[in-house]
C-alpha cells in the first residue's frame, strides 16, 4: 500500500518553463523576424554595430565589452523588435552574476553614446588678424606706392612723342630693336651731316606709319594719332611707307618737306644724307 512517498514522488521538481524559454539572443532573434526586420535593420535604427548584434543574437556578449554595455544593448535591441526589456534584463542578470553596480558615466553603451566634439583652432582670432594685415599692407601700399606706380607706367610706355603726348602702340617685330632717344625739334633743326634725320608728324588726322633703317631692320610699325610725332634717325637711309600720306608732315634733315600728298594715298618714301630727296 502506497503512502503518497514513492520515490517517483521524490524526484526534484522541473521547472519545465525554465527549459523551454528561449535565450536571449534567440528571443531578439525571433522578434526581430516577427518584426519583418533584418539584422542591417536593427543595425541601423539603433546605431549598434552590425557584428555586435549577430553576436547578441547568438547569446554572445563579449564583443559588448561589459555587463554594462550589454545590458544597454539588450535594451536597445529589444525596443527596436518590439520586446520587452524587462524579461531579457532579468535572464542576463540571473545568467551572469546579478545587476552590476550602477556606473556615474550617463551614457555609456555605444548605440546612445555621446562623443564630445573635438574643439579645433581658433580660426575665427586667426582671420581676423590676416585680415587686418591684409588692410595694413595695402593702405601702405596705396599711401607710398603711389608715385612707383607712376613711374613704372611711364617707363612702360616707352618713348613719348616731341609734343608730349601719349605714344603710338610699340611695333610689333620678330628681331628686337636697340632703342634710340628720338632728336628734339632743336636736334632736327640741326640734324647732324653724317647722318639721315626723318620727323614724321600727324597733323591732319592720324596715319599708320612703317619705318625702317637701310639695313631693312623695323624701326617702327604702327598708327600715329593727330599731333602724334615720331623721329627716326640712321647712318645712311630711312625707308618710309605712309598709310594716308596727306594726313602727314615731313621734316628730313632739319627741312620741311613740300610734297603735295593727297589725303588716303599711300606713298613708299626713301631719304638719305644730305638735301631731302625723295628715292
Amino acid at each position: 500500500m502506497s503512502n503518497g512517498n514513492s520515490p517517483e514522488d521524490e524526484r526534484p521538481f522541473e521547472d519545465v518553463s525554465e527549459e523551454a524559454r528561449p535565450s536571449i539572443g534567440r528571443a531578439l532573434q525571433q522578434a526581430r523576424i516577427a518584426a519583418g526586420l533584418t539584422v542591417d535593420d536593427v543595425s541601423t535604427a539603433t546605431r549598434v554595430r552590425l557584428p555586435i548584434v549577430h553576436a547578441i543574437e547568438a547569446d554572445d556578449f563579449a564583443p559588448c565589452g561589459g555587463d554594462v554595455y550589454a545590458r544597454g544593448h539588450i535594451r536597445t535591441l529589444a525596443k527596436a523588435v518590439h520586446l520587452d526589456p524587462a524579461p531579457l534584463l532579468e535572464q542576463y542578470d540571473a545568467d551572469h552574476g546579478g545587476r552590476p553596480a550602477p556606473t556615474p558615466a550617463a551614457p555609456l553603451f555605444e548605440a546612445e553614446r555621446i562623443r564630445p566634439e573635438r574643439r579645433g583652432p581658433n580660426w575665427t582670432a586667426a582671420m581676423v588678424a590676416a585680415i587686418v594685415v591684409v588692410i595694413g599692407f595695402v593702405g601702405f601700399t596705396l599711401v607710398n606706392g603711389g608715385d612707383g606706380d607712376d613711374s613704372t607706367a611711364q617707363v612702360a610706355e616707352g618713348a613719348t612723342s616731341s609734343t608730349g603726348k601719349t605714344a603710338s602702340p610699340t611695333p610689333r617685330d620678330s628681331k628686337p630693336t636697340d632703342p634710340k632717344p628720338e632728336p628734339s625739334d632743336s636736334a632736327i633743326a640741326a640734324a647732324p651731316q653724317d647722318k639721315v634725320t626723318v620727323q614724321v608728324r600727324a597733323t591732319d588726322g592720324r596715319s599708320w606709319i612703317s619705318a625702317k633703317d637701310h639695313n631693312g631692320r623695323l624701326l617702327f610699325d604702327g598708327l600715329l594719332k593727330q599731333g602724334e610725332t615720331k623721329t627716326f634717325q640712321d647712318s645712311s637711309k630711312i625707308n618710309l611707307v605712309l598709310g594716308d600720306a596727306g594726313a602727314i608732315q615731313l621734316y628730313v634733315n632739319g627741312k620741311k618737306i613740300n610734297d603735295d600728298f593727297r589725303p588716303g594715298a599711300v606713298e613708299r618714301l626713301t631719304y638719305t644724307k644730305g638735301d631731302p630727296e625723295v628715292g
